[in-house]
């Protein structure tokens, strides 16, 4: 999981991850237009991306195109944002019972 903090710790790499969150399935060609970093720092961010395992890659012939994936991110919410959010909605959970208890008595 620190893989994952680290390649999100950068604005340049959470570009690339939106970029293949809105056009998923892009090569480094694709990813590199309209960007204001080199081909070699695209190449680098996406080294980091795939070690932390949020980018995967599939050759389809000569063509190497990079995939976003969820997983890891997902990993993240179910454990450092969904355990807070379950206790929450509790919380308010029993709020609305008591509230429609005192409406009911």
């Amino acid at each position: 999981m620190d893989k994952v903090f680290k390649a999100l710790a950068d604005p340049g790499r959470r570009l690339l991850l939106d970029r293949l969150y809105a056009d998923n399935g892009q090569t480094l060609g694709q990813l590199c237009e309209h960007l204001e970093m080199t081909r070699q720092a695209v190449t680098k961010h996406l080294k980091l991306l795939e070690e932390a395992s949020l980018v995967v890659t599939i050759w389809r012939g000569r063509e190497k195109l990079h995939y976003l994936n969820p997983v890891p991110i997902h990993e993240i919410a179910e454990r450092w944002i969904g355990k807070f959010e379950r206790a929450r909605l509790r919380v308010l959970a029993e709020l609305k019972t008591q509230l429609e208890g005192e409406a009911d008595g």
